[in-house]
């Protein structure tokens, strides 16, 4: 079964295939996700990589946990689900409709 994986601590001008070999020295790889900034399309510094096994994943944050690129000690672990978000993608904050601080009441009438 595939595991996928959590790989954080990236350097910025790491690509995939970067990362689809320094994997696939501990197994085989099956995907590779760089993150991405929606805006910018500069890199997050973290990825997920889906190995092909669990023997493969382990291998690989028992190989590259911890190791060293560009100066940056990669953290490698099981990738964790995500967790629900609560619609409407806001988080609250900020003054609506014609609410107004002093109570609501206009001064003068």
């Amino acid at each position: 079964m595939a595991t996928k994986l959590y790989v954080g601590n990236l350097p910025f001008n790491t690509t995939e295939n970067e990362l689809q070999e320094l994997f696939s020295q501990a197994g085989a790889v099956q995907e590779v996700m760089l993150m991405q900034d929606k805006f910018t399309g500069k890199s997050r510094g973290f990825a997920f990589v889906t190995m092909g096994s669990d023997q493969d994943a382990q291998k690989a944050i028992a190989e590259i946990n911890g190791k060293t690129l560009e100066g940056r000690a990669l953290t490698v672990n099981e990738a964790r689900p995500r967790e629900p978000r609560p619609p409407g993608g806001g988080g609250g904050g900020g003054y609506g409709g014609d609410r107004r601080r002093d109570g609501g009441q206009r001064r003068g009438r």
